[in-house]
């Protein structure tokens, strides 16, 4: 669970400690300052095999079908050999090279160049400059918070083009989808050995840095944790949201273009997809000023982790659905595609509701309702890095007095919904609901290891109060 100040900065309870509580401290926040043996050789697997585990997806959908078995058979009975295959993956080209930089540098300057101002007039929305959380050294970093009016802006240009404009098909995603793919690659591992360099020679907060001593450690897991270039360009929160998650809906219609451009339809499985992923990508702009009080900015730090699955991971494995449509148009009976739109939505409204009333109950620090009557909590405290003592509150009742990240229960409903539009004929869409319940099971872990060393003994009441992660009575 995320920390909470009680009050703002001018008026928050503090007290100094009266020890030197910083080798205490160290171990409460974020990443290791030490590095065990499961934990490299998670890392080194990692390195060596996500780029790998990503083309062979990719691949397996260009050169077969989308069928993840046929690739390794060939292989093992040498009807193919390795050579084969790659040399049939199409390579960087310069027209893809010129496409993947306008798109970022569009999206950069959107980014930094454009103060936001759908908050003026979206009742509701939270946008404009805002504080994020307090950091391991005390400090509180302000943002820019504009990624609903860049999604707006670039959806509009596509638009656009799609009916007026047609300086470029709609398909164009689609047809450079594999040499794109070598350019987010670039991308990612460029930004990736940029964030570490600048964490060794000049970080943006020296207080606010881990080093362990191995390198492969603290270039997959990040040096600093908010790397930062000027005053608004923020490492964490653009690679997070923009470019790839700006891109997921283009991505999305790019697929439906190219459906309809070779079947003369786009069916109805394509349209929920677009729909459901739509909805959530949507959500998570609408609501980016609370993300900044997620784990993603308040924990991590900002390393290959996340500097290329930015890049490269989350845009080509997470719309893998859309892919598979492509290559397997499938039209859903009437009552199968009201089912999975009803489960789409009702994982949705619980995602929503359950971060709702976290955000609710943070802003009001406890004071309002939830379900019709004052939320029930645990109070308790952690040191920042400087011997700084803050209090917290932690809420038991409502959705969070199900589970303890009942969010991602409702997270989890929402991704089984898009790979279930996708029928039953292939493997491949439903890597994403596989992937999706490890990753959550292992967030949940890796945060409440992080919650234990911050707050200690009062997240063993919390636990106790609420005993289950993310199924009431399972888990």
């Amino acid at each position: 669970m995320g920390a909470q100040q009680e009050k703002k900065p001018s008026e928050e309870r503090k007290y100094r400690s009266t020890q030197n509580n910083t080798p205490t401290s160290q171990v409460q926040w974020g990443r290791a300052w030490e590095v065990d043996w499961f934990s490299l050789a998670s890392v080194l697997f990692l390195l060596m095999f996500a780029p790998l585990i990503v083309y062979y997806f990719i691949m397996s959908c260009d050169q077969y079908q989308c069928c993840l078995m046929n690739p390794l058979i060939d292989l093992l009975t040498g009807n193919r050999h390795l050579s084969d295959i790659w040399n049939k993956t199409p390579m960087l080209t310069y027209r893809a090279a010129g496409i993947y930089a306008l798109w970022v540098t569009f999206q950069v300057v959107l980014y930094i160049c454009l103060p936001d101002f759908c908050h003026k007039f979206l009742p509701g929305y939270v946008g404009g400059v805002q504080e994020g959380a307090v950091t391991p050294a005390g400090i509180v970093n302000k943002y820019e918070i504009n990624g609903l009016q860049a999604w707006i802006i670039t959806h509009v240009l596509w638009f656009a083009n799609a009916y007026y404009f047609h300086y470029f098909s709609p398909t164009i995603i689609f047809d450079n989808w594999i040499p794109l793919m070598w350019c987010a690659n670039i991308l990612g591992y460029a930004v990736s050995t940029f964030a570490m360099i600048k964490g060794y020679f000049f970080p943006t907060n020296p207080k606010d840095c881990k080093f362990t001593g191995n390198f492969f450690y603290d270039y997959m897991m990040g040096i600093e944790f908010n790397p930062q270039i000027g005053k608004w360009f923020d490492f964490k929160l653009f690679f997070n949201g923009r470019p790839g998650i700006v891109a997921w809906t283009l991505i999305n219609l790019s697929y439906a273009a190219k459906q309809q451009e070779l079947y003369g339809q786009v069916t109805n499985s394509m349209i929920l997809v677009n729909i459901l992923q739509g909805i959530y990508v949507l959500d998570f702009f609408w609501n980016e000023a609370w993300y900044l009080k997620t784990i993603d900015i308040c924990h991590d730090h900002f390393g290959w982790y996340l500097g290329w699955g930015d890049c490269v991971w989350l845009p080509y494995l997470y719309t893998l659905q859309g892919l598979y449509l492509v290559y397997h148009p499938v039209q859903l009976g009437t009552a199968n595609a009201i089912g999975i739109l009803i489960l789409g939505f009702i994982g949705y409204y619980i995602f929503r509701m359950t971060n709702h009333q976290k955000d609710l109950f943070r802003r009001t620090n406890g004071n309002c309702k939830i379900w019709g009557k004052k939320p029930e909590y645990i109070e308790c405290s952690y040191m920042s890095v400087e011997g700084t003592k803050y209090y917290s509150k932690l809420m038991t009742s409502g959705f969070w007095g199900w589970a303890r990240h009942f969010n991602y229960t409702g997270d989890l409903m929402g991704s089984l919904a898009y790979c279930l539009a996708c029928g039953f004929e292939h493997a491949l869409p439903y890597f994403y609901i596989v992937y999706m319940t490890i990753l959550l099971t292992h967030r949940c872990i890796r945060d409440e290891h992080r919650c234990l060393s911050k707050y200690g003994k009062d997240w063993k009441r919390y636990t106790a109060a609420v005993p289950y992660r993310l199924l009431p009575g399972v888990f």
